[in-house]
């Protein structure tokens, strides 16, 4: 949830005062010091005690304006399992020379108890402060806080100065720690505009503004400043749990859009924050973007063998996707933009997303068919705010085509992924298509793959007490998307086999037969004639087997009370499983589980399970089906219920009896 505060042209009109204090460094109370749990969250590891941070435009040393952020927070380590927030890793741009960023100021100090309960302080040693260059693009330093133990209150500052002027530091409120108290102080001159924005759920304790006379001159330009403060107390921790997209969706956090500045040189308003038709011109003739999909003529010496003897355009479609996909090898950035271009990503068969992506728009086009680029953010990097358009909000980029009455999203990027699925880090909200000779516009990113499987084990029991048979599996759609993605790991499907034997442990597989691994379009078999050790004999007068032999559910993955946010699979799911079992002459089946039916509600899901048998032949089976994509937090209930119930009846068995 996204809420917009006010235009900060508008707040710097009101009359409240803004009044805020970062807390002395090395400060602690005995209180703080003597505290053995959190009693606001009694299951909390570490606690923030205090946070601060401060962000102004100022004029540095080198004459340049420049955003110049100072973070400060204290925080109490309670137990050994809040050890990791000793360790710190905080990141920066370092492209270029002239526009990269700088940290610097970086301090810390451990205050804890030693063995015979006297109060020791320990200080960050600068040296232990290490530099790693992560990518082309990013760098970090990284340091962990001296002495930890049970008990200490660590402390640790630094400053970050940027000359971006459009990434003003956001404010992250929660983390994965409650947080006593968490403010941020911002200081804007009135040259510079700013959209403010706050996110999550929480609402601020404090929210005041005040304007500070002639706070800001540069080059004889001088003017006032807007200063505001924003703090929140008693933050609860932001639990993360499976089936979700990006936790910043949903954290509460406080973000800053540039909207315009003035030119202190000639005095000009420069316009940042666009509309989308502003955005469109730019995009559309930027050399990264628009000029990269103009570019069809020159693709047509590559194409034009590629769909040689295709005579429909869903075939020639099909076709220029797997030669893109074969040629250009994703290097594993994503990007909204071309690095390159996309004739040197040909002739180097490597290049970032939109390399690939763009690359396969333009040669669609090339071959008659017509396709657009469409703009996404990718799950991890958050949801895109539509109230105001940033085209940086953006980090990925795909392909868009229709044919027939059928559209197709398209990403090349993975050789595993078939013609027409996108990757689940691509179903994420909506997406802006990008034409070159139309307005932009919003669509779905959703899918209408499932992740499906069903299983049939045809399985008999032996006079030695192992179950002999077979095992075959079809899975279709995202599930057969993510066993190729397994196979293709190892170098032949032999030591895929072979992994697969050693992870079954009682299971020996015998034979294997793997069909469908490179068609992509059809279901991928696996079918494997297998030996299973279930008991060490048959010298029994009873047995108990319990049929759940693969992917038995043990944990529920949803645990929280209450869920504040979706349930996002990215995709419905259907799992089958069918079991068929022949007993050895002389047993007869004494007790199965009873059939169940359960479901959710709106037809949202169920889980159904069914025996059938005679004497010594027997079947059982169960369906899970999970119809919807993304179930709403007052759904949570039900699907942890539902979860609860499928543990409660996979622990269920079938015994066997000598007549």
């Amino acid at each position: 949830m996204i809420k917009p505060l006010l235009n900060l042209l508008i707040l710097t009109l009101l009359s409240t005062i803004a009044s805020a204090q970062n807390f002395p460094f090395g400060s602690y109370s005995q209180k703080e010091i003597d505290m053995k749990r959190y009693e606001a969250d009694t299951s909390a590891h570490a606690v923030v005690l205090n946070e601060y941070g401060t962000s102004m435009l100022n004029v540095m040393g080198d004459d340049n304006i420049k955003i110049m952020f100072e973070y400060h927070v204290r925080i109490k380590i309670l137990d050994a399992k809040g050890f990791d927030k000793g360790t710190v890793q905080i990141p920066f741009y370092s492209a270029g020379s002239d526009t990269w960023e700088d940290l610097d100021n970086i301090k810390g100090v451990t205050i804890y108890k030693d063995d015979n309960g006297n109060i020791q302080t320990a200080e960050l040693d600068p040296s232990k402060i290490v530099s790693v260059k992560e990518n082309k693009y990013w760098s970090y330093k990284k340091f962990a806080m001296p002495n930890l133990r049970n008990g200490a209150i660590i402390d640790y500052s630094y400053r970050l100065t940027t000359p971006f002027w459009d990434k003003f530091q956001p404010w992250h409120f929660q983390d994965d720690i409650p947080k006593v108290t968490s403010m941020y102080e911002v200081h804007i001159p009135a040259f510079w505009s700013y959209n403010v924005l706050m996110r999550g759920a929480l609402k601020l304790t404090k929210n005041t503004s005040e304007l500070e006379k002639a706070c800001f001159s540069s080059h004889g330009a001088t003017c006032d400043c807007s200063h505001f403060v924003y703090s929140i107390d008693n933050i609860p921790a932001f639990v993360e749990e499976d089936y979700m997209t990006s936790p910043k969706n949903f954290m509460s956090a406080i973000y800053f859009n540039l909207t315009d500045y003035t030119n202190l040189t000639t005095g000009a308003k420069i316009k940042v924050t666009q509309e989308w038709k502003d955005i469109d011109y730019n995009l559309k003739r930027a050399d990264f973007f628009g000029s990269q999909l103009r570019r069809k003529d020159l693709l047509k010496q590559y194409i034009t063998p590629v769909i040689a003897g295709q005579t429909t355009e869903l075939a020639k479609a099909k076709a220029i996707y797997a030669y893109i996909q074969k040629t250009i090898k994703w290097n594993g950035f994503n990007s909204r933009g071309s690095d390159d271009g996309i004739r040197k990503a040909l002739d180097n068969h490597t290049g970032n997303a939109a390399d690939v992506n763009l690359t396969l728009v333009t040669a669609l086009n090339s071959a008659g068919i017509n396709a657009e680029a469409v703009l996404l953010s990718t799950r991890t990097n958050g949801i895109v705010n539509k109230l105001y358009p940033v085209a940086n909000e953006f980090n990925y980029v795909i392909a868009r085509t229709t044919i027939g009455t059928t559209t197709y999203l398209l990403d090349a990027t993975d050789p595993v992924l078939s013609f027409g699925m996108l990757p689940v880090k691509c179903l994420n909200d909506q997406g802006r298509v990008m034409s070159l000779d139309k307005p932009s516009y919003w669509i779905d990113l959703t899918t209408k793959d499932k992740k499906t499987s069903t299983s049939s084990l045809d399985l008999t029991l032996q006079n030695d007490g192992k179950l002999k048979g077979t095992i075959t599996t079809y899975s279709s759609g995202y599930q057969g998307y993510e066993k190729r993605k397994a196979i293709k790991k190892f170098n032949t499907i032999d030591e895929y086999v072979e992994n697969l034997d050693e992870r079954l442990g009682k299971i020996k597989i015998l034979n294997s037969e793997i069909l469908n691994l490179d068609s992509l379009d059809l279901p991928l078999s696996e079918k494997y004639e297998v030996e299973i050790n279930a008991f060490d004999n048959l010298n029994h007068t009873r047995l108990a087997f319990n049929p759940f032999i693969f992917d038995r559910l043990t944990t529920n993955p949803f645990k929280l009370l209450d869920r504040t946010y979706p349930v996002d699979w990215g995709m419905p799911s259907d799992n089958r499983f069918v079991l068929t079992m022949r007993l050895p002459e002389g047993y007869t089946v004494e007790s199965a589980p009873q059939g169940m039916a359960i479901g959710l509600p709106n037809q949202g899901g169920k889980f159904l399970t069914n025996f059938e048998g005679e004497g010594g032949y027997f079947t059982f089976s169960n369906i899970t089906q999970f119809s919807k994509s993304v179930y709403a937090p007052e759904e949570y209930p039900y699907l942890k219920e539902l979860y609860n119930k499928i543990i409660s009846a996979e622990k269920a068995e079938i015994v066997f009896k000598k007549k």
